[in-house]
Order: C-alpha cells, then sequence, then structure tokens
C-alpha cells in the first residue's frame, strides 16, 4: 500500500516502531515548487520524519517541523494533521549544494503540536545537532522528551521514506536494554535503495524475521493544504481596514500566495468591503446572545 503509516511491534520486547512511505504525497509537494536537488532529499527526509512522528497525535489538531538555518536553506517546514494529510514549503538563496550542515548552517529546529481550537500549543525547540535530518531528531527526542528513538530516512523524486524505531517508556531492565540495542542494529542495515524500493511488509520480514512482529492496521497519508480564501480573509480583518484600504491605494488587489500549496488569492476593493462588512456584522466578538 501505497502513501500509508504503518506502526509495528515486536512482541516480548520494549520497541515499538512505524514505517512510512509517500509518493503522490510527496510528489505532489514537488508539484507546486521546484526544489533545488539538494534542498529536495533534505525536505523528503523531514516528510517522511513528520509522517512517523504524527502517530504521536492523539487529538485533532497539527505536527508542525521546522528548520531555521543561516545557511542558504533559511526555512523548512512541514505539517502533518491528525487526518494525515501533509503540506510542506523551504525558503533558500540562490541554487544551493552540499552536506545538510552546509544547506542549513548553524540554526535551531522547532516541534509544534497544534490543538484544534485550543490556545494552548505545545513546541520544543533544540539546536541543528547532527549531520543529517535524522540525527537532529534523535537528538531532539532524547534530550526534549527524554525519549530514545532511530530513524532512517530517505528520498528521492518519486517517494520519500522513512523507519523509526522508539524504546517504550519505563523499560530499563537489561533485557530490555539488549532488545532495544539489537533492534536497533538491525535497522541500521536497512539501505536507502531498501527503504525507498521495499514494500514495509518486506522490510519488516528482512529486518526481524527472527522476531514475532505485531503489525496495526495502516493509516492512510495524502496532501492537503489548510488554506482557504475565508482564512484569508479573517487574515485581513486582523491587518484591519485602513492597512487593507492602504494596499488598494497602491495596487487593484490585495494579492496572497499560500507558500504550501502555490494557490493565489486575490481580493479587490468590492471584496474588501464585502470582508469588512461581514465583520460589522458580525458584531464584536465575545458578545454572547
Amino acid at each position: 500500500m501505497h502513501d500509508a503509516l504503518q506502526r509495528f511491534l515486536l512482541e516480548h520486547t520494549c520497541v515499538r516502531g512505524e514505517l512510512v512511505h509517500l509518493d503522490a504525497t510527496w510528489r505532489a509537494v514537488l508539484e507546486r515548487h521546484e526544489y533545488p536537488a539538494a534542498l529536495q532529499s533534505v525536505l523528503g527526509e523531514l516528510m517522511a520524519a513528520a509522517g512517523l512522528l504524527s502517530s504521536t497525535l492523539k487529538f485533532s489538531g497539527s505536527l508542525i517541523l521546522q528548520i531555521h538555518g543561516n545557511g542558504p536553506v533559511r526555512l523548512i517546514v512541514v505539517e502533518c494533521t491528525s487526518e494525515q494529510t501533509m503540506r510542506a514549503t523551504a525558503k533558500w538563496e540562490g541554487n544551493p549544494e552540499g552536506t545538510f550542515k552546509e544547506l542549513v548552517g548553524e540554526g535551531r529546529f522547532a516541534i509544534t503540536i497544534a490543538q484544534e481550537d485550543s490556545k494552548q500549543n505545545y513546541q520544543g525547540i533544540a539546536g541543528l545537532d547532527g549531520s543529517c535530518v535524522a540525527e537532529v531528531l534523535e537528538h531532539y527526542m532524547a534530550t526534549s522528551e527524554q525519549l530514545e528513538t532511530r530513524l532512517c530516512l530517505a528520498s528521492n523524486r518519486e517517494r520519500s521514506a522513512g523507519l523509526m524505531l522508539q524504546r517504550m517508556p519505563g523499560t530499563y531492565l537489561s533485557e530490555d536494554a539488549e532488545a532495544w540495542n539489537r533492534a536497533t542494529q538491525l535497522a541500521r542495515t536497512i539501505t536507502a535503495a531498501e527503504l525507498l524500493s521495499l514494500p514495509k511488509t518486506q522490510i519488516l520480514r528482512r529486518l526481524y524475521h527472527q522476531k514475532d512482529v505485531r503489525v496495526f492496521e495502516p493509516k492512510i497519508m495524502s496532501f492537503g493544504c489548510s488554506c482557504t480564501r475565508e482564512r484569508v480573509a479573517n487574515m485581513l480583518r486582523m491587518l484591519g481596514a485602513a492597512e487593507v484600504q492602504s494596499i488598494l491605494s497602491e495596487r487593484e488587489e490585495v494579492d496572497v500566495h499560500c507558500e504550501f500549496c502555490n494557490r493565489r488569492y486575490a481580493f479587490d476593493r468590492v471584496d474588501a468591503e464585502q470582508v469588512f462588512a461581514a465583520e460589522h456584522l458580525a458584531g464584536p466578538r465575545g458578545t454572547r446572545h
């Protein structure tokens, strides 16, 4: 099954895992922007990582991974919702090439968990400690979440893929440590080519054929952007009527472009009047009737 997240457990051990393959989802991201090859590889790996970590969402909302750097690549953002829809974007200068560290330089990595209809979002921030996306995330999970995690990530123009292992909290016996070490050693034997080309069932069989593996129902992943004309209208209301009119005095339309899906929203004078007329009819915010 393509574009799916597969959860599994190694029975009678402290090890749980996730496997993800993103095909149409990943290609939908590439169709909307022409990313340089080196950046494309990093973006694909972060897409796979977001898919893997989205399994932690237990409520309606989204998981957002961000890399902020001072190198040629300034920003990479990937979002995965509790409905398993994904989107991604990046900002860069010139034609960046080289290793992960050469692309992003120094900076920070952030994970945001945004709960729908709630203002109490969680965000964790750490340095870009690692030579690749997998190492940065492993360091973050160990230091910020106190959760031992191992990641194998890969991408090409057709597919983004990832394998994640985690040691379940509260398992500190010697046999647990042995099982964890053995599972991670086996995971390191998988190559990027195998991760990208083999079916998920075959990957698990190849790595853990000597273990009882419990496989759960897969979750289907897809591309999806949450931008809408109404959300853009709400953004204009936040700017205020005076600011919007100031923009319209210089140009015919207020033009808003979604960085994720490349969609364009245009508001002319009539549209703007309707936006603020609707706000006026709605009355003061917070009023109860």
